[in-house]
């Protein structure tokens, strides 16, 4: 990811999630009971955002970002944390229990900026409902820019990192104005 984003002034912090998952990692069980997983992770992020608060790092120079299930911890974790993010990208997920987010947000939450890109060709998480999970949380107030490209599960090249690129090159100079 360091070498796609061609953003040499920013440091990464490359985090795995928790539970092995054929040759890869997963932040919850999306086969069987989703809820106590996404708990759990949310409580392992939470830790290690407040080490690196700890540590000196800032979370309004700190980008939250992830990918499928990781783009859903971002989501989670990111309007719930009380602290406010340099930004949060999350890409190809799904928000988990939107109405209970919405109840649980932090007092933060609605001047936390956001970028959400999606796939509307995606067989893994349809875009469809994705949309109208993000529409229902733009109306609650939430800053979510919502960006759909023709491509499946995956990022698709330098079209969606140009954009991702721009976003997070915008939060940090939004941070120091």
């Amino acid at each position: 990811m360091p070498e796609a984003m061609r953003l040499p002034w920013l440091n990464y912090l490359l985090v795995n999630a928790p539970d092995h998952y054929y040759g890869g990692y997963s932040w919850y069980d999306f086969t069987g009971d989703q809820a106590s997983g996404i708990i759990r992770s949310r409580k392992l992020l939470v830790e290690l955002l407040d080490a690196q608060r700890a540590a000196g790092f800032q979370t309004n120079e700190t980008v939250l970002f992830g990918f499928s299930q990781g783009c859903l911890m971002t989501i989670d974790v990111g309007f719930r944390y009380p602290h406010r993010f340099a930004g949060l990208v999350g890409v190809s997920g799904y928000v988990h229990e939107p109405g209970r987010l919405l109840k649980e947000l932090s007092p933060v939450a609605r001047e936390q900026r956001m970028l959400f890109t999606h796939g509307r060709l995606d067989p893994l998480v349809p875009c469809l409902a994705v949309r109208q999970q993000v529409k229902g949380l733009v109306a609650e107030g939430l800053n979510i820019d919502w960006r759909e490209f023709d491509k499946a599960h995956t990022i698709a090249g330098e079209e969606e990192l140009g954009l991702i690129r721009g976003f997070i090159s915008d939060s940090f100079a939004a941070t120091r104005r």
